[in-house]
């Protein structure tokens, strides 16, 4: 097919209908996506050619912000102009790269921590690609929940697209994030995923399998063999598309936490273990060193030795070796030499 076949189909296909505005908001959207990817692991690997991260001050401003300037001024501009023309179809477009800006560090802004290259950051490619996809079906024709301006609505069908949109939500319950959400603008494909097993980690299995444990232990084996599978195709999609996150964030906040918790354990046992070496050296001390010699009376002795005790049961040794020594002399202590 020649440029000249492309131009009419588009005409006919975009431009007759008025999709324009949205064709150019889907193609800012996928346009700045991959625009941004390839900007971030370019800086990742360090390469020289590449201008690095914009850093005005030492502050680090994220691409987000520059997205929220986008949306702002695409959702203005359209709201304020009005009508068809063709500042309606910039508009979109602007309005298209700030999705695509935004969406890139959705899992910033949800964590509202820096997890961009950890395995949280790939929630972003799953709100890029989920916000891809509702905008494609738009484009092509497709409604949310069916619904189409200006036709009559019966109540019946108000009924239909209710249960749809009540399995949709179990469907997410149920740890299904792409069905459920697709099964919105896609009628029968949140019935499928509701009817069938939940994942093991989801909040309906949390709530209804914690008293059905065939029905868990029936989760489980679904989820590795049929899960399993799509999740290493996932992975690797997103590795080739996002670049391949960091097995551990040295920077990442429940990290710091955890060695946080360890150092300040740590800390408070060596503490407790030099507090109770000083309590032994006291005692010690305080059992060699004489004192002035009050005349001994058979209850003066009596106290020396249970204060000598508490000092001993003070500094963790057996109270029997904290008795004080009779006066007298010290026996004397032979050695054996060999051959004796």
């Amino acid at each position: 097919m020649s440029w000249h076949g492309l131009g009419d189909v588009y005409r006919q296909q975009i431009v007759g209908p008025g999709k324009q505005p949205l064709f150019l908001l889907l193609v800012g959207f996928i346009g700045a996506f991959l625009f941004i990817r390839f900007s971030v692991r370019m800086i990742r690997r360090g390469v020289r050619w590449w201008p690095g991260n914009i850093t005005p001050g030492g502050l680090h401003i994220h691409h987000a912000v520059f997205g929220l300037g986008f949306l702002l001024a695409g959702g203005f501009g359209a709201f304020a102009g009005g009508g068809a023309g063709p500042g309606r179809s910039v508009f979109g477009l602007l309005f298209g790269i700030g999705c695509g800006l935004v969406l890139d560090e959705f899992a910033l802004i949800l964590h509202l921590e820096d997890v961009y290259w950890s395995e949280q950051g790939r929630k972003s490619v799953d709100a890029v690609i989920i916000g891809i996809l509702v905008t494609g079906l738009l484009l092509t024709g497709y409604a949310p929940l069916g619904l189409v301006p200006g036709e009559r609505t019966h109540w019946g069908l108000l009924g239909v697209l209710a249960v749809n949109v009540l399995l949709s939500l179990v469907t997410l319950l149920k740890g299904k994030l792409w069905t459920g959400l697709l099964g919105i603008m896609v009628p029968g494909l949140s019935w499928v995923g509701a009817a069938r097993l939940a994942r093991p980690h989801s909040p309906w299995a949390r709530w209804r399998y914690r008293r059905r444990p065939r029905r868990m232990a029936r989760a489980v084996r679904r989820e590795r063999r049929l899960h399993r599978r799509a999740d290493r195709a996932r992975t690797w999609l997103f590795d080739l598309i996002a670049g391949a996150p960091d097995k551990l964030a040295p920077h990442h906040t429940a990290t710091r936490r955890v060695a946080e918790r360890m150092a300040a354990r740590m800390t408070a046992h060596l503490d407790a273990h030099e507090a109770r070496r000083l309590a032994r050296l006291a005692a010690r001390r305080s059992d060699r060193t004489p004192g002035p010699q009050p005349p001994r009376t058979v209850g003066t002795a009596r106290r020396d030795r249970s204060a000598a005790r508490r000092r001993a049961v003070t500094a963790g040794r057996p109270r029997t070796t904290a008795l004080p020594r009779r006066p007298g002399p010290r026996p004397a202590r032979h050695r054996l030499r060999p051959g004796r």
